[in-house]
Order: C-alpha cells, then sequence, then structure tokens
C-alpha cells in the first residue's frame, strides 16, 4: 500500500489544511517518509457532518449486515498484516513479528464482535406484553431494545498501535453498535494508522454503507481532539492515556451544552499481592514472573505489573534475588516515543527522591530513546507515608516493597487508587488471608487475578478492564472484551406500537430467533 499522508474522512482523501509532520523512527531518531497531513476544526466539521447523516441508516442495518461489515474489516486488516507489522516496527521500535501477532489479535476482535451483532444479545431485547384485562388500569405493550448512542469520536493510543488504534477494539465496538466512528489517529504511528484507516475505509465501501461511518483524522496540537469533544453531533467519546489527558477531555465533555460520556483508560500499577505460603513454596518463580511480565512491551503496558508487595518472611530473599537477576539480564530497549522516554526518567527519579531504593539497572542504553529497566525497594511504613510512591511509573521499572506484616499489607492495599487489575499469589494455606483481602481489592479494582499476572488479558465476554477513578473515568464499563459494546448503547421504549412499526428484535414473531426478556422469563418468544 503506498502512504499518501491525506486525512481520511468519509470516501475522501484530504489533503494537509494545518500543516504536516513526518513519523519518526525512535530506535535511530530519524524520520520516515511521507508527509502526513493535519487538519483542523474544518475537517472536524465535515467528518462529524457525514457521520451524523450516516448514523440512521447504519443503526438501523439488519445484524447480517453489520456483522459482514466487522468481518470484512477483519479480512482486510489479515491481508495488510506483514505491511503492518513492518511499517509499525519502524515508527514505534517494537519487533515486527509481536506487531503482527497484534495485527491477529485486531483482527479477532472484529471477529469476536460480529458475532456477538448476530446473536443480538447486545439489545437486550425486553418486552412487557399488553394486559389489556388487568385492573385496576390496564398494562399497554412495553419493548425495549439498545441502540447507538450517535456518532463517537475515539483517540488512539501510543503504547499498543494496533490493537489499541485506528483498529482497535473501541473502533470494533463502537462499529458493532451501530456508532459512526471519527477516530483522532496518534501522532506516534501516522504511516500504520493510515494503512489501518484505509482498510475501514474500504470495507465501508464494499459494504455499501454511508461514507460517513468512518473517518480518521490527524492534528498538531490539541485544536482538533478538543474540537471533536465539542462538536454537537459528537455523542460519545474515547480515551487511552495519561490522567491528564484523559481527565482534561472528560471535564470538557461535562462542560458542553448537552454533556456526553467519556470513557478513559487512564493510569495502573496493577499491584501484585505475594501472600506468605505462596512466597515461602514458590518466590523465586513469582519473583522471575514478576520480572518477566513487567518487562513486557519496554515496560509500556496499561496492564504492566509494576508493584510487587510481599510480607517479610521465608521466600523473600529468593524473591528478590530472581528479580533483580531477571532486570539485569534485560538490555536497553527503544521506548515508543522521546515524551514517553523523558516522562519514563523524570518519575523513576521521582521515585528514589520519595525514597525508593535502586537495587538492580538493566543493560545500558545504547539509542536516544532507549530505555534501562530499573528495580527499586522500599519498605512497608515508607510506601503508607509517602502516597506519590503508588503512582505509576511508565516503563521498564517496578517496586518492590518489603512488608512487615498482615496488618501493614492491608493499610497499603487501601491506599492504592482505582486499578485496572490487581493480582493474588496464593496457596491454601493462604485462602483467609486472601479472602480479608478480597474486598479491598473489589473496591480497587475491574479485574482481579489470582496465582498468575495481569498482564496478557484475554480479550472475551468476561474480560474486564476497567476499574474505578483513576483506572477510569467510568467505572461501570470496560474498554475490553464483549462487554465493551455497552458504552455505546441506550436504552430505547417503544410503547403501544403496532407490530410494522416496531424493530427487528422487538417483532411479535422475533424473526430473528432472538432471547428476549418477556414479562421477567428468558425465553425466544
Amino acid at each position: 500500500m503506498t502512504l499518501t499522508g491525506y486525512l481520511l474522512i468519509g470516501a475522501h482523501e484530504v489533503a494537509a489544511t494545518a500543516g504536516t509532520m513526518k513519523a519518526l523512527n525512535p530506535a535511530t531518531n530519524t524520520t520516515i517518509e511521507p508527509d502526513f497531513a493535519f487538519g483542523g476544526v474544518a475537517e472536524v466539521n465535515l467528518a462529524a457532518q457525514l457521520a451524523d447523516d450516516a448514523f440512521d441508516s447504519f443503526n438501523n442495518t439488519s445484524l447480517d449486515e453489520r456483522a459482514a461489515f466487522l468481518e470484512r474489516i477483519a479480512d482486510g486488516l489479515d491481508a495488510v498484516a506483514p505491511e503492518l507489522g513492518q511499517r509499525t516496527s519502524l515508527e514505534t521500535g517494537l519487533p515486527a513479528a509481536q506487531l503482527e501477532a497484534e495485527t491477529a489479535k485486531a483482527a479477532t476482535q472484529f471477529r469476536q464482535f460480529a458475532t456477538v451483532v448476530r446473536q443480538g444479545r447486545f439489545r437486550q431485547a425486553t418486552i412487557d406484553p399488553a394486559q389489556p384485562e388487568r385492573q385496576p388500569r390496564p398494562r399497554m405493550d412495553h419493548r425495549m431494545q439498545k441502540i447507538a448512542l450517535g456518532p463517537v469520536a475515539i483517540f488512539g493510543a501510543s503504547n499498543f498501535p494496533i490493537s489499541y488504534s485506528v483498529a482497535g477494539g473501541d473502533t470494533a465496538s463502537a462499529l458493532a453498535a451501530g456508532c459512526p466512528v471519527i477516530v483522532k489517529a496518534h501522532n506516534a504511528h501516522p504511516g500504520a494508522s493510515e494503512i489501518m484507516g484505509r482498510v475501514i475505509q474500504r470495507a465501508v465501501e464494499e459494504s455499501g454503507l454511508h461514507e460517513g461511518v468512518f473517518s480518521m483524522l490527524r492534528g498538531g496540537g490539541n485544536e482538533i481532539g478538543e474540537a471533536l469533544v465539542d462538536h454537537p453531533l459528537i455523542k460519545g467519546v474515547t480515551f487511552t492515556g495519561s490522567e491528564a489527558g484523559g481527565m482534561a477531555l472528560f471535564r470538557r465533555a461535562q462542560q458542553r451544552p448537552d454533556p456526553i460520556p467519556v470513557f478513559t483508560e487512564m493510569t495502573s500499577v496493577n499491584p501484585t499481592f505475594v501472600l506468605p505460603a505462596a512466597l515461602a513454596a514458590r518466590g523465586g518463580a513469582v519473583g522471575d514472573g514478576f520480572g518477566e511480565r513487567m518487562l513486557v512491551n519496554v515496560g509500556q503496558a496499561c496492564l504492566k505489573p509494576a508493584i510487587l508487595l510481599v510480607i517479610d518472611g521465608p521466600g523473600y530473599t529468593e524473591l528478590r534475588q530472581a528479580l533483580i537477576a531477571r532486570v539485569e539480564t534485560m538490555h536497553a530497549r527503544t521506548m515508543l516515543t522521546p515524551g514517553i522516554w523523558k516522562s519514563y526518567s523524570e518519575n523513576l527519579e521521582r521515585r528514589k527522591g520519595a525514597g525508593a531504593e535502586h537495587i538492580a539497572a538493566g543493560g545500558n542504553a545504547q539509542g536516544a530513546w532507549d530505555g534501562q529497566a530499573a528495580l527499586l525497594v522500599v519498605d512497608g511504613a515508607r510506601m503508607l507515608a509517602d502516597a506519590s510512591l503508588s503512582e505509576e511509573v511508565f516503563g521498564p521499572a517496578a517496586l518492590l516493597v518489603r512488608v512487615s506484616d498482615v496488618e501493614q499489607l492491608i493499610a497499603i492495599a487501601k491506599q492504592f487508587r482505582g486499578q485496572l487489575s490487581a493480582t493474588m499469589q496464593i496457596d491454601s494455606a493462604d485462602h483467609a488471608l486472601a479472602a480479608r483481602l478480597l474486598p479491598v481489592l473489589e473496591r480497587r479494582t475491574g479485574r482481579i487475578v489470582i496465582n498468575a499476572f495481569a498482564h496478557p488479558q484475554e480479550v472475551s465476554y468476561a474480560s474486564i478492564h476497567g476499574g474505578p477513578f483513576p483506572a477510569t473515568s467510568d467505572s461501570r464499563f470496560t474498554s475490553v472484551g464483549m462487554t465493551s459494546i455497552e458504552r455505546f448503547l441506550r436504552p430505547v421504549c417503544y410503547q403501544g406500537f403496532p407490530d410494522d412499526l416496531l424493530p427487528e428484535a422487538l417483532k411479535h414473531e422475533n424473526p430473528r430467533d432472538l432471547w428476549r426478556l418477556t414479562d421477567g422469563e428468558l425465553s425466544k418468544a
């Protein structure tokens, strides 16, 4: 595929109106052709109007039509996987083979959502039939289904440049819900974004859908993002990134004349608690496994296990030594962007300044933006005294917390803010303590893991990638898994409708043979 650098607005290629940029290869610190266009408010207006024009027809496509559209996107991603992997590798410093696997994951998500759409359960069809003879007042027929919110804006992430980007889970779930999508592509991987954008643009055309179902924009500053959040035709926003960036968008959306939901995924340290029996039985294995997971993607993963809490006792020395050994054998690797490298370096120094001792380092940096692995240790009393130690350091660093006793462990657990995940390493003798710790963690996270690590995560019907603030801005929803479609839906009740005006999911004869809640009973009636 020849990259042009154009914005993709509906079926159109739009040249720069607000300057251009070139991609940066962070491994070589050199720029890559071609020039990529920046747009502004006029391009947002055009994309939003097209999306609004597309909404009614797209929201009312049949389930089979919409599912086939999602499968076309998946097939398109499969077809460009080698090219997409190579280009994304140039723009991120990540291995091409890893990025091809990420492309396969993205394609799988679209196919999974195609299945969700065909099943139709996301409609949550609910029927309370008329009861004309009811006393003292007859009941009219009431029928409810979920429909799409409207056009949504999706902000691409930097750290997973495919599966959280233009063709990521946010796009897949929004399109599955029936929402036209406008993606603000991340400037860290513009070539990869164009490849994915063209795959979706082509699928829209081949499916015979309105061109406004998908657009992809790019901007050089905050203007284009702010214009997307402010636009009255945009009805929802997703964002993956820093707490500062996510909350700026969230606050802006609440200040609109018509506030809209902003679903953010922001910050998490994914604490791991090693309980005493597990520590004594396999402290070394836990330390090594934690270190291996912490260093994936040069520590640039939202689910990176970043803080390891251990009650001092048998197995602690073995855990500590295994973790040191894993960190010391890690070569420094290129980080995704100079900005991420700078933030990592500053936050690592901040953690040291808060009293954490630096006890291990990986290989020295060779390139300008190489991240050197680091392991720091702190005692539990210090952890309780300075809440800044529990803040995220995005990069290949971990904090080992040496806890004095059970009461101190529980106290530290209560100090954590909202998390995407939390992990307990336990053996059978630890179950009583785990049961005590469990309700503390339930209040602070959306996913609790036993005897594994937070990363990686399955994309499935039961997946939850969310949690209390500041992990997300709304803990009722997930940004990963099949239920992430619920972010883009709202309920509508149809009262007293004749059958020929009812939506397909609510018709009396149930032509789709959907599971429906009728008079409180789940059936296909």
